[in-house]
């Protein structure tokens, strides 16, 4: 068991995404003592998988690169990656928090050259593609990935795969003895910033996500249109690799719905809008899109993109939650069936590839957070007013990325109020 030593002034920021990272970087840029932990490989959370951010259409790393050439250059934030927190005790202004290290088997003498990668043959599902893909057994998460050295999954532990990633390293960064470990602090405040998960699609049944190929997800999608991701940026269906210019997206998958998440994601809508966009780029004129959607909510300066999608002659919106999708199997082509609720006629539309626009739910539960807090009815948390455990993003709401870094460094002005109270106090 390692001790770690943290000073009053300490705030523990948990979840390395945008909004850890904007939580961390405004308390250290105030000149606050910051562990920021993250339980992946690296730092980004799901705003790096994305290829584009609405309504511009820019590629993550406007933001990403911005905070993380901050994060380097900030003596007063200390990055923990494949960590997570196993317990909480204390009170507002003095919480012991326990950490639980995983081991990375590759230590900082990595230089991120790739040879060990280059040395195995083992491959495994590629998490960073959802599963897409596979990608080798030793591996760095993705081009962004921070911090920059390689990991070697433990699935080849013991095995001479990873001794021959050990014989490649020119500069013993192979680390085969590293093993898990503990760690203790101290800290005045929590931002618990563990962001969101994608909704089971597999739980909608009619949908046939999982039993068709063709039925995928939006976040899978967005993937699918990256030219780091697995097909290089081809939008083609899983089945046969083939073009896919005549797509389904089908709105509220799993939200707004008292069987599945009874609130709205909010980036939804404006996530299919903005993938209509990709297969125009990919296809021009050949391109079909099809939203099936109940109601579109594309707020503020949002509502500008949405005019210009539906002034798009090549994508039609039709206002329907699709009741079933059907396979033929022979082809792999899809029919959705529904009801169009404006001119109440039943459809069955054909199409290469139906994409469900994924409900958002917290990736931990308030009630699995090992603290004292409060969840709402969908699982997102709500600090106590008494505590300082303090909720940032998607840890607290359904939230896109712009109001995912106003929540973060509200966060921010919360635990440093806390510990400028607590430095009050003692003096």
């Amino acid at each position: 068991m390692t001790q770690m030593i943290a000073t009053g002034e300490t705030i523990l920021v948990v979840g390395g995404g945008i909004s850890g990272m904007t939580s961390a970087l405004e308390a250290a840029e105030c000149g606050k003592q910051v562990v920021l932990v993250e339980k992946s490989p690296t730092l980004g959370g799901r705003t790096a998988l994305l290829y584009r951010y609405f309504p511009k259409l820019c590629h993550p790393a406007c933001g990403l690169e911005i905070n993380l050439r901050r994060l380097k250059g900030n003596r007063k934030v200390r990055v923990l990656t494949l960590a997570e927190v196993t317990k909480i005790e204390g009170r507002r202004g003095d919480y012991r928090v326990t950490l639980r290290i995983a081991p990375r088997y590759v230590n900082e003498n990595c230089t991120a050259c790739g040879a060990c990668a280059d040395a195995v043959s083992t491959e495994i599902p590629n998490p960073w593609n959802y599963g897409l893909n596979r990608m080798k057994a030793a591996y760095l998460p993705h081009a962004m990935a921070y911090p920059q050295r390689y990991v070697l999954d433990p699935s080849i532990l013991g095995t001479p795969e990873s001794e021959k990633a050990r014989a490649a390293c020119r500069y013993g960064a192979i680390d085969l003895e590293m093993n898990e470990e503990t760690i203790r602090l101290n800290a005045a405040a929590v931002i618990w910033a563990t962001g969101w998960k994608p909704y089971d699609a597999a739980k909608i049944q009619p949908y046939g996500y999982g039993r068709f190929a063709n039925v995928i997800t939006s976040v899978e999608f967005e993937r699918l249109a990256d030219p780091h991701g697995p097909t290089g940026g081809r939008i083609v269906r899983p089945s046969d690799g083939k073009e896919a210019n005549n797509i389904a997206f089908i709105q509220c998958a799993g939200s707004r719905d008292e069987n599945h998440l009874r609130h709205c994601s909010r980036i939804c809508c404006m996530a299919s809008l903005k993938q209509t966009q990709y297969v125009r780029e990919a296809y021009g004129d050949a391109a079909r899109s099809t939203i099936y959607y109940i109601d579109i909510r594309a707020i503020d300066r949002f509502e500008d993109f949405y005019r210009k999608v539906q002034a798009d002659k090549m994508v039609t919106f039709v206002k329907s939650k699709p009741a079933r999708i059907d396979e033929d199997r022979a082809t792999g082509e899809l029919t959705v069936h529904g009801v169009d609720t404006e001119g109440y006629h039943r459809y069955a539309t054909a199409h290469d590839l139906a994409v469900l626009a994924i409900g958002m739910e917290p990736s931990v539960r308030g009630a699995d957070i090992p603290a004292e807090v409060l969840e709402d009815s969908s699982g997102f948390l709500q600090p106590l007013p008494a505590g300082a455990v303090f909720g940032a993003g998607c840890a607290t709401n359904a939230l896109d990325v712009n109001r995912s870094v106003q929540s973060a460094t509200a966060a921010a002005l919360r635990a440093i109020q806390v510990v400028n109270r607590m430095a009050r106090a003692e003096s």
